[in-house]
Parts: structure tokens; sequence; C-alpha cells
């Protein structure tokens, strides 16, 4: 059994109270990491993360690239022998990050992830060709990914007109409710 310091029982007590997840009942058995699409961008396997956080290193969890990573797309969680939600786990490790002021092993990723966010609180859905977009140009990086753009609009995996949902008001209490 491992006994953790103060500092860190509290990083693993905030996290679970944070997520609403118990994380500690990982089996680590790489189900998540197997099904995760985004594996080769990380530095640490979404379990390992969760060990992490269970061991206490608080420094290294937060400095990691694989909390900016992660985009929530629920793959590990749907594989999860333990339906351990790590997209949530994820996400308050991203906040906490944010909050103790931490340099971000991702910070492109920080920007598409206000993007994405823009879209929501714009249309109360993400429309994917804007999101784009509008990182490229942040990027000042408007064709590498040219060839990509164009092959996802020909399969229609990019619409060119963002849907909308009728219930604008909805959205704007989510936003306005930080």
């Amino acid at each position: 059994m491992i006994h953790l310091n103060e500092d860190n029982q509290m990083l693993v007590n905030e996290i679970k109270a944070g997520s609403g997840i118990n994380f500690g009942t990982c089996l680590h058995c790489q189900c998540c990491a197997n099904g995760c699409p985004f594996l080769e961008g990380m530095d640490y396997a979404p379990n390992a993360v969760l060990r992490l956080i269970q061991l206490g290193m608080e420094e290294e969890t937060l400095k990691c690239s694989t909390i900016w990573v992660c985009v929530g797309c629920n793959t590990c969680s749907s594989v999860c022998p333990m339906a351990i939600d790590i997209p949530a786990v994820m996400d308050g490790l991203r906040h906490r990050a944010l909050k103790k002021g931490v340099k971000i092993a991702e910070p492109d990723v920080l920007n598409f992830h206000n993007q994405v966010l823009n879209t929501i609180k714009k249309y109360g859905r993400t429309h994917k060709l804007e999101i784009m977009l509008r990182y490229k140009f942040s990027k000042m990086d408007l064709l590498s990914d040219m060839g990509v753009g164009l092959k996802m609009l020909q399969k229609r995996k990019l619409d060119l007109t963002p849907s909308k949902i009728q219930d604008k008001k909805a959205i704007e209490k989510i936003f306005s409710e930080k």
C-alpha cells in the first residue's frame, strides 16, 4: 500500500472531488492506451497519468503533455473495464494546471481548446471548419494541412456552415456559470 504525504493526498482528493471520478479503481490494464487515437502525441499513456496522480506526483502530472493532448473523445472510457471517465480527470488536471500557473506543455493546444469553446459558445456545438481556420490563422500556418482539410471536406467530415442549437439561452447559462 502506498502512503502519501498530506500534500500528495490533497492532490488525490482534489482531483477526485473535482472530476467526481474514483480513478483509484484503475487496474492499469492499458485498455485506455490501446484505444486512444492520440496516444502517439502523449508523453504518458492515460493510465500512467492516473498512476502519477495516485502516487501524488503533482508537478510531473500537471507538466505532462498528455493532459493537453487528450481531446475527450471518450474512447478510453468506453473500453475501460472499470468505466473510469478519464477525460473528466484530464479536464480536472488542466483546470488545476491553469489555476496553479503551471507552464503548459503544449501551448498551442490551449489555443486550440479555446477555439473549440468559442464555437460552442457561438453555436451550441462545435464547428470543425471554423475551429481549424481560426487556429491556423492564429499560427499563420494556413497551408500545411490543406491536403487533410480537403480530404475531410470531400468525405463530408467538415461542414461548410455551422449547425446551431435552438436553445441559445441554455448555452449562455453554461458559459455564465463559471
